[in-house]
């Protein structure tokens, strides 16, 4: 009975270890307590706030990864609408969550890393101490092996030789996406690991297709290592995340399923062996896979609405970013047959785009992915368009503005157009990062559109549109002041 009890007291502990872990500071014991702490995250929040409700979690699991890391790093909150009203108020906190870094009671910088877990605490790793840890004994190397990230070890004789150097730049380098560690410690330096690096794969990810660890062979380069580091650090098949997500360069070849290293490590496996069977054989095409959980927007992006059943969905682009399918069952054999046609620009490239308007007779055009080049790459007119979503406030604000400005223009050599990024592939020539967005395509030009950031009134656009318009307008002189027709002076 009293196992019982202890038992059921270890898994209480452990149900609420992660918010222990916080510690909650006010502004009596905000200075106090930071200074009793070498580093420190600490995150300004308020109650109501749904960010801050999702974070709080994440938050909390990070606090509790990061005990007993060395160096020690602590993660604090801060309640902006009770107890810590002064604190934020000197710190310029105006949303929430805004997370801070410390140095005792000193702000180093803001917080701009992840905001999940591992995430976090992996940036904060890198944020503290030296680059690269350093390892004084078999002991010690075997603790920072024990992970399960990529690891590189730097084993140097002479702790100032020029590779010894070149290494410690690299871990400065590189500090927030890979773990660093080196040693001069002579029982380390044997079996030729003198005045070398070695990349070390996680026992996670290990596999009979490629070796667990990679040395390198090349010169004293700090651009050589750094590029080994970046050839080695995914393997042959990446995992592919959130966070890390645009280290991944094209030609790029995903599949998407239920990854899962914590709950299902074998599962997971089970199905990057099989693109790794295949990847092994494309080394200038990166492989990776993805949760499909993680990454539902950009299945999203590719028709897929879910992913029925456990097999990988595989979706690929190319260097012009376009867009590719696997459309048959994955398959060893299917992934193969696909990735070579793909590299043999055999496939159709998948085009997102809503059906092409029966009707586009009025004054404001209607762009779809599949009209975009004939209404709009084609055409011989300057053209105005914006991308915008339905759902955004502004655009709808915009909306009667444009409809004003396409019936102002509707005799004119220029086309006013609209497009839902939404529910359209946006071509990689424009760049669309908030709506409305509004571009300027000279009828000559149409490689080179030019963002447009004037004002958003009738007034505005006219008189952009009248000085920059290739042709002069009819109706408009160059200043965007009405003229007369010549019928009108008769």
């Amino acid at each position: 009975m009293l196992t019982k009890y202890f038992l059921l007291c270890f898994l209480a502990i452990g149900v609420y270890a992660g918010e222990d872990d916080v510690l909650e500071l006010g502004d009596d014991d905000f200075t106090s307590e930071l200074d009793r702490h070498e580093h420190t995250l600490v995150m300004f929040y308020a109650p109501w706030c749904g960010h801050c409700k999702r974070l709080k979690p994440e938050y909390a699991k990070a606090a509790e990864e990061l005990t007993g890391n060395d160096p020690p790093i602590t993660l604090a909150k801060v309640d902006c609408t009770e107890a810590g009203k002064e604190t934020c108020t000197k710190y310029g906190v105006s949303g929430y969550p805004t997370l801070k870094i410390f140095s005792k009671s000193e702000m180093v910088s803001e917080y701009n890393g992840p905001r999940e877990a591992s995430g976090i605490a992996k940036y904060m790793r890198s944020q503290v101490g030296p680059a690269s840890k350093e390892l004084k004994g078999e002991s010690c190397k075997k603790a920072f092996l024990t992970t399960d990230e990529v690891s590189i070890i730097g084993y140097f004789e002479n702790a100032d030789s020029p590779r010894a150097k070149a290494f410690h730049t690299v871990a400065n380098k590189l500090r927030e996406k890979a773990r660093f560690a080196h040693t001069s410690e002579k029982s380390l330096l044997i079996e030729g690991l003198t005045n070398h690096i070695v990349l070390y794969r996680p026992a996670v990810l290990r596999n009979k297709f490629e070796d667990d660890t990679v040395k390198y062979e090349g010169a004293d380069s700090v651009a050589d290592i750094t590029n080994f580091i970046k050839n080695h650090y995914f393997g042959l098949v990446g995992i592919r995340t959130r966070e890390n997500a645009d280290q991944f360069e094209n030609p790029l070849v995903v599949a998407y399923y239920a990854v899962d290293y914590v709950k299902n490590p074998k599962g997971t496996n089970y199905w990057r062996n099989r693109v790794i069977k295949v990847g092994r054989d494309y080394l200038d095409v990166t492989f990776a896979i993805s949760n499909k959980d993680d990454f539902q927007h950009e299945l999203n992006d590719f028709g897929i609405d879910f992913v029925k059943g456990d097999k990988p969905v595989v979706l690929a682009r190319n260097t012009k970013n376009q867009k590719f399918v696997l459309q048959k069952e994955f398959s060893v054999e299917t992934l193969e047959q696909f990735v070579k046609d793909f590299l043999d620009e055999k496939l159709e490239p998948f085009l997102k785009s809503e059906p092409i308007p029966e009707d586009n007779s009025g004054s404001v055009k209607v762009a779809v992915g599949k009209n975009f080049e004939e209404l709009i790459s084609n055409a011989e007119s300057d053209v105005l368009i914006e991308f915008y979503a339905p759902w955004c406030g502004h655009c709808k604000k915009l909306a009667p503005v444009f409809d004003e400005l396409g019936d102002k223009l509707a005799k004119e050599d220029v086309i006013i157009a609209k497009m839902d990024a939404t529910a359209n592939d946006v071509p990689s020539t424009f760049e669309v990062r908030g709506f409305p967005t509004l571009y300027w395509i000279p009828k000559n030009a149409k490689d080179s559109p030019v963002k447009y950031e004037g004002g958003r009134e009738l007034e505005d656009f006219v008189k952009y549109i009248a000085k920059h318009a290739t042709e002069p307008l009819k109706g408009y002189d160059r200043k965007g002041k009405s003229v007369k027709a010549p019928s009108d002076e008769l």
